[in-house]
Parts: structure tokens; sequence; C-alpha cells
């Protein structure tokens, strides 16, 4: 062979040698399924063809680093929800139930109920309604037999995995207050031995019907609604009180494997004050499990620092958003663009003080849901629970007016649903990230994203993306040295989903 044949020939095969010990060296493809909800109209829809555009921005998820283990996701069981879904036909009763519960729906993992009446129901009750009965000898839940039995058993039955209940009161029987009213006023300090054993028959009593409870918040927002529906006022160290001397006795002697969580209002600065008494001591935390809060006092920010400071006091308990809905709107009906739009107003874009207009502009309401959930949970929250499933096209039925929107909207009269965006966003969180699963760290190199990322007990690992902006983004997605690019649309939510 000739001399200059030979040294092609090495060339050529050197040339092979580099470009394999090249690809050597590229990192091995992530297995990934991604799933997206979109302005443009992807609902929760699985992608997998990207047009890459060019320089990616980039997720490095590090597993090594562990934070909380999620208690769940889910929406609250209450009277109005459950009287409409009586009032639609089979199908459509059941199409609703499978999508919050199914197993191809959202699969939610942890709901709320409440005791006695609330503002999301029909008229005023209690289930003592007898004035001096101390005893309770007529404690009843009959009240509760027509519609909110009925669903969360309906709800039981569709779900495989089972979910989680926490109930709240809203305010004890009036006869039981200083004001004897179901607004406002306080509990009498001599029935604080009677509402202890209100608590432990309602569980009894639910779990004659099958239903067991989980948990339990002390009171619904403590601090009050202005007298605006049913509320019963606690100050700080009035709730640690029943708690260490009265509530977690009774439950304890009575054998109820339940959690008390203590708070359940706003996670502001007032947060810092009861967390303080409830934590103060042994004494005093003995009986609390955890902290709820509710989203309402602002639409903008979460407050990481107030969520930071309950988890730092109370490591190694419970941090649960109980409570969250677009408040002070009626529902957009068939109009999936308006919850993409910045147009939602709350109960303080009217009537906040002015020191706290800022925290009460119009906002988004898709991206208000998935900004919150996601900064939550990077903030120590294991559980987060939106307000009712299922409301009408009024956005009650409420006997105090106060009109809310809820991710599935009904119109009975024509039997009629309408699944909203804010559904699908629920569904990112609910459907894939579950019960156990442990929140994990990452790198984010593009700040305009919001990421969260846990790893499931299945082994299986979800990351949630939002995309608030107007432009689609190329994204590399890394683990273990493997790495995943795609792209995510503009003004739109992801979850990817790593199999174990």
């Amino acid at each position: 062979m000739p001399y200059t044949m030979k040294v092609t020939s090495c060339l050529f095969s050197l040339a092979i040698l580099l470009a394999l010990a090249a690809c050597d060296t590229q990192p091995e493809k992530l297995s990934a399924d991604i799933y997206e909800t979109s302005a443009s109209g992807n609902k929760l829809k699985k992608l997998s063809n990207f047009s890459l555009k060019g320089e990616a921005g980039t997720i490095k998820l590090l597993p090594e680093e562990s934070y909380q283990t999620i208690t769940g996701f889910g929406g609250a069981f209450t009277e109005s929800s459950a009287w409409l879904l009586n009032q639609l036909g089979a199908d459509n009763r059941a199409k609703v139930l499978e999508a919050y519960f199914g197993e191809d729906g959202a699969k939610y993992s942890l709901t709320r109920t409440h005791i006695n009446s609330c503002d999301f129901s029909l008229g005023n009750y209690s289930y003592a309604s007898v004035a001096g009965d101390t005893d309770l000898e007529n404690f009843t839940i009959d009240e509760d037999r027509d519609d909110l039995i009925p669903m969360i058993r309906d709800a039981m039955a569709v779900s495989e995995d089972g979910f989680k209940i926490l109930a709240s009161p809203w305010t004890a029987p009036p006869w039981m207050k200083d004001n004897k009213d179901w607004k406002g006023g306080k509990l009498l300090p001599e029935y604080y031995d009677t509402w202890a054993l209100y608590f432990s028959k309602y569980i009894n009593a639910y779990q004659k019907e099958g239903i067991d409870i989980w948990g339990l918040t002390v009171e619904n927002e403590p601090l009050g609604n202005d007298s605006n529906w049913e509320s019963m006022h606690y100050t700080a160290e009035e709730m640690t009180d029943f708690v260490q001397h009265y509530l977690g006795p009774k439950m304890e002697a009575e054998g109820h494997d339940v959690k008390i969580l203590g708070y359940d209002q706003n996670r502001d600065h007032e947060l810092e004050e009861f967390v303080g008494s409830m934590y103060a001591s042994e004494a005093s935390s003995k009986y609390f499990d955890g902290t709820a809060v509710h989203w309402y006092a602002s639409t903008v920010d979460y407050f990481p620092e107030y969520l930071n400071m309950a988890h730092d006091a109370a490591p190694g308990k419970y941090l649960i958003q109980s409570e969250a809905c677009v408040d002070a709107e009626v529902p957009h009906w068939q109009e999936d663009s308006w919850y993409w739009q910045k147009e939602a107003t709350d109960w303080g874009w009217d009537w906040a003080p002015p020191e706290l207009k800022k925290d009460h502009p119009k906002y988004v309401p898709v991206y208000r849901y998935a900004r919150d959930i996601i900064g939550s949970l990077n903030n120590w929250v294991d559980g987060w629970i939106d307000w009712n499933m299922v409301l009408d096209r009024q956005g009650g039925p409420n006997w105090a007016k106060n009109w809310c929107i809820a991710p599935v909207i009904v119109d009975p009269d024509n039997d009629e649903v309408y699944f909203t965006p804010i559904y699908q966003i629920m569904t990112h969180f609910s459907r894939y990230i579950r019960p156990g699963a442990v929140r994990i760290g990452f790198d984010l190199s593009d700040q305009d994203l919001m990421v969260t990322a846990a790893k499931n007990p299945d082994g299986s690992i979800a990351v949630v993306v939002l995309n608030m902006g107007g432009d689609s983004k190329d994204l590399q997605l890394s683990l273990d040295g493997k790495s995943l690019d795609f792209q995510i649309s503009a003004q739109a939510i992801q979850t990817v989903v790593i199999p174990a």
C-alpha cells in the first residue's frame, strides 16, 4: 500500500476513534414523561417532540438534598359542593368524583371538611342544638347525611390510594358562646370541656359512617372574618390553653389517633404570635401536631419568611395550607382565557387598608395557584388544600353571599360541568407528587421560572416548572449525569415525571 494511503487510512481511523470517544463523553439521555397545561390550550397534554431554538436554561436536580415529607394535595368537601353534586345527573356526578379522586384524575390525597355549618352551607346548623346539653346527649350529624357524607363515601369508593380528611369548625353552637350568635364571639370557659367532647363525638359519629377523620384544626380563622359568617375568636394564648388542657387530653383519653393543627388563618405576621404560643414549651406543644395556614393575606406574596419561621419553631411537625381559593369573584363560565388573564381581584382589592393595598392587586388565577403551591412547597409546606371542589355559576351556594371560584363549576339546571384551568393546575401537583414524597433540591439557571421537585415513595421524581413569561423556553434537566432537553411553552406549567 502506498505511504500516502496508509497515512490517510490511519487518519481516518483516528477520526473515528476520536468521534467515538466524543460520543462516550456525551451525557446519557434522561427518560421522562412531560405533561403541560398552557394558555395556548394544552390541558395536561403529554409532550414528546420539541422544536428547540438554541441556548437552554438548566435545571440540575440534587436528590441528595432532602427537605419535608409531603402529606398531600386536595380540596374541601363542603355542604355547598355536596348539595350541587346531588343536583347533577348520575353521569356528571360520577364524572366530577372520578376527576378529583380517580386514577386518571387528580388523585386528591388530602382533603378538608367543616364541623357544623360554614359560609359554604345552605344555612346555619350545629350538631348540638339543645342549649345547656353539656353532656351532648342530643348530639347528631343528621344534617350531613343527605349531602356531605354521601359525597365523602363516594369519593372514598373512587380513590384507590385513599385520602386524609382534615376537619375544621367555624363556630361552636351559639349557646356555648358569650354573644349567643353564629358570628363572632368567644367560647365561654365553662363550655371548654363540652366543646372538647364535641370534637370526640364528631369523630366517633363519622367513624360509624365508615369515615375516618385524620386531623382537626382547632378553629377556622380564629381572628375572625368581621362577623360576615360563622366564626369564633381565640387569642393565641386561649387556643393554646384549650388544646393543652382540654382538647388534647380529651383526644388522648378517648383514644383518638387524630392530628391537631393550630392557628388556621393567614400566613402573615399574626402567624408568628400563634406559633410562639403553641410551641413556647414542651407542655404547650405536646398536643399540637402542626400548624395550618391560609393564603388570603396576599394575592402575590406567599410570605416565605413566616413559613420558614413556623417550620423552624417546630421542624418535626406539619405545616399545611388548609384553605385557598379565588375569592370575591363570580366564576367565568366556559371561558378558559379569563383564568390566564390578570383580571381577578380578591377581598382586599376594594377595602384593604391603604398600607396593605400592595398585597391585593389584580392577578392571574392560574399563576396564583401554581406559584403559590411551588413557593409554599419550597418553604416547608407539606400539604396544600384548595377550598370548595364544586360551585355553581354564581360562585355558591353560599348563605352569606360570599361568592368564590372552584376548580369545577357546574350548572345544575342544565346538568353541565365546566373544568376550569385551575383544575388542571391542581392536578399537576396532586396526581404526580404523592403522599410520602420528599422534596429535593435543585439548581435553576433561569430565575424567570419557578420550579419545585419531589422524589416519590416509588422512586420516581416529579419536577414542576412554571413559565409565566410570554415566550417559550428551552431547558435542560439533569440528574446523576443524565440529561433531558425539552421546551416549556409560553404561559405554561409542566410536570416532568422521571421514572424510578
